[in-house]
């Protein structure tokens, strides 16, 4: 049994936009409340706008999204600009789409048989888990199931995500010349272990955080995402590369791929706060 607490907390209202972080959530089976509650619609393909796409979408991480409203879900939009609205705002689609130069519309409502794009880095490998429908300066784009492991939700594989400062700290410790941090991994929940070192959540099987449960599903296969801009965080190409470098571990059904963190499904729901006791059972 490895044992820790949680350090922080965070959640992302809009999909492939910044969330905020948070000192308290209620987690469920659809994952920390009002997380990933919207996306944008790309209006010509249909598809699901993801920074994984990070040509047309990467400046998604301009914007930051904060839930404001549980009942009925709303959540605040601030644009690059300083400008800022709400989700609920008529106008909301076509402000994005002037900013973003493509016609989008925001919805809580996942497509049927939807679909992500992602610009597959040559660090993952080349075992790629979609077809590949085009290219982007050479490097090809590959088409991805959404909510692959959790239907009718914007999640790509899993609703939780569990990262520790372990990992994060193993990182910084093997590649001093790039800057590792928790906001470049997405994470809802963070961990820390003391007096571990390493990437400690690879072995996990399950986690308790007070009375919430998880299963874990599978290591968290790391994407370009990590490695773009945001707020004081500097692009970074060597962070994916360096995650592939130390931790190209078996992700699942995906087979070898960078990772960082875990994938888990909620097996008992409950709230959770910073400061939680952590413990968690190993393979």
């Amino acid at each position: 049994m490895v044992t820790g607490a949680v350090t922080e907390l965070w959640r992302y209202p809009v999909k492939s936009m910044l969330g905020e972080r948070l000192e308290g959530v209620e987690v469920t089976e659809h994952g920390a409340t009002g997380d990933r509650a919207f996306a944008l619609i790309d209006d010509q393909t249909g598809k699901v706008c993801s920074a994984k796409r990070h040509d047309l979408w990467g400046t998604l991480f301009d914007f930051r999204a904060r839930l404001v409203s549980e009942t009925p879900r709303v959540a605040h939009i601030a644009f690059p600009d300083g400008s800022e609205g709400t989700t609920n705002d008529a106008d909301m689609s076509d402000r994005l789409s002037d900013v973003l130069g493509r016609k989008v519309t925001l919805s809580a409502m996942v497509p049927s048989d939807a679909k992500i794009e992602e610009i597959w880095d040559p660090a993952k490998g080349p075992r790629m888990y979609g077809p590949v429908t085009g290219e982007a300066d050479g490097t090809p784009i590959i088409d991805v199931t959404a909510s692959f492991a959790a239907p009718g939700d914007f999640f790509d594989f899993s609703a939780i995500h569990v990262l520790s400062t372990n990992t994060v700290a193993e990182l910084n410790r093997l590649e001093p010349g790039s800057v590792f941090d928790v906001r470049r991994f997405r994470p809802n929940i963070v961990v820390d272990v003391p007096d571990a070192q390493g990437f400690v959540e690879n072995g996990w099987s399950s986690i308790q955080i007070g009375d919430l449960e998880l299963q874990v599903l599978m290591p968290v296969p790391r994407c370009v995402m990590t490695t773009l801009a945001q707020t004081e965080l500097q692009r970074d190409p060597g962070v994916l590369r360096a995650t592939a470098r130390h931790n190209m571990i078996e992700a699942g059904p995906l087979g070898p791929m960078p990772c960082a963190g875990v994938y888990a499904a909620v097996t008992k729901n409950a709230p959770i706060r910073v400061g939680d006791a952590v413990s968690a059972s190993t393979k």
